[in-house]
């Protein structure tokens, strides 16, 4: 079982194509989108079932240059 996160980034000014194109060669993503507002891409990823969700982040994420500010978002089963 896998857990679905969200995580919105805010790139440093003029560097939004560069993570993202980052993130796509890293394959570590199901969904990732360009947004408007404070946040400047959206990732939809699965995080492997056993591995610590911070630390997966930060070694498979947070370490591309460029990435100014992160927010995650953890998912629930409600319905």
């Amino acid at each position: 079982m896998t857990t679905c996160v969200f995580v919105q980034i805010r790139c440093k000014p003029g560097t939004t194509y560069k993570v993202a194109e980052e993130i796509a060669l890293r394959e570590i993503h199901s969904e990732l989108y360009s947004t408007s507002g404070e946040y400047d891409l959206l990732m939809k990823l699965y995080i492997p079932e056993g591995e610590d969700i911070g630390k997966f982040i930060n070694e498979h994420l947070l370490d591309i240059d460029g990435i100014e500010r992160s927010l995650t978002t953890l998912t629930f089963k409600a319905f």
